[in-house]
């Protein structure tokens, strides 16, 4: 009887064993994670790092932690409706120049459409993936997309793909999503900032082309209308940029008061 009671005591110390075993390859698991989505926020929130050196840090750090084959970003182009690669660590040339998807096409189209991930698990099969052949070709099997949002709007999409049928968990769609919660912050600020510099630049181009053609209505005669022709035909004559020969008329006549 004693013996029975040993015996049992072993395996069950052997079995907490292995659940303890089990339990710290997942905390080390889950701290890896961790680390990658740490160092991706650091780099949002210091932002030191461009756009192009985020997005392939996202790519990179995505296809690590999942260990898939390829990991791309795809961005939404608003004036062509088109979702277009920025980034992906993929060396195969036909994937990095594929076409661009309208933004209503094919799965990624899709994610971007009902802002949620969306999993599929054979693109080779998938009649909503469009590019089949070159799945066949490299092998793509099970794929993983994810929305990038800011400001409550889909902006690109983070795509990942197994070379192998895979169902993905949970957890890893989770890990994915805060990926690109991030990236999607980092990359929506920076298209915000430009847009804000545009809109400055051309304020900035017709309070110059307005104050040189008042010079040139005074001082020529000319009608306002004949005055920026004036300027639009020096511009194209000299391929300069409107806004430098309109701030060369302003700083002569200046100069000439």
């Amino acid at each position: 009887m004693a013996r029975t009671n040993i015996k049992e005591l072993k395996k069950i110390i052997e079995e907490k064993d292995k659940e303890i075993i089990a339990l710290k390859a997942e905390l080390e698991r889950k701290s890896t994670e961790l680390d990658k989505i740490v160092k991706v926020s650091s780099s949002v929130v210091s932002q030191l790092a461009s756009t192009e050196d985020l997005l392939n840090l996202v790519v990179t750090v995505v296809a690590e932690l999942l260990n898939t084959k390829i990991c791309s970003v795809m961005l939404v182009d608003e004036e062509k409706q088109e979702l277009i690669i920025r980034a992906t660590q993929s060396l195969d040339e036909e994937y990095k120049n594929k076409p661009n998807l309208k933004v209503n096409q094919g799965i990624s189209g899709l994610t971007v459409k009902e802002g949620r991930p969306v999993i599929v698990s054979d693109v080779r099969e998938d009649p909503g993936f469009v590019y089949g052949d070159i799945a066949r070709r490299l092998s793509l099997v099970s794929m993983l997309s994810v929305p990038m949002r800011f400001r409550n709007k889909v902006i690109g999409v983070i795509n990942i793909y197994t070379s192998e049928r895979h169902e993905f968990t949970t957890d890893e769609i989770e890990v994915v999503q805060a990926l690109a919660n991030y990236a999607g912050i980092a990359i929506g600020s920076s298209q915000l900032i430009e847009e804000v510099t545009k809109t400055r630049e051309a304020l900035e181009t017709r309070k110059l082309v307005d104050r040189a053609k008042g010079f040139l209505m005074k001082s020529k005669g000319m009608s306002e209308d004949e005055a920026y022709r004036f300027l639009q035909k020096r511009s194209m004559d000299t391929g300069k940029p409107m806004k430098e020969i309109a701030s060369a008329i302003c700083l002569v006549y200046e100069l000439e008061k």
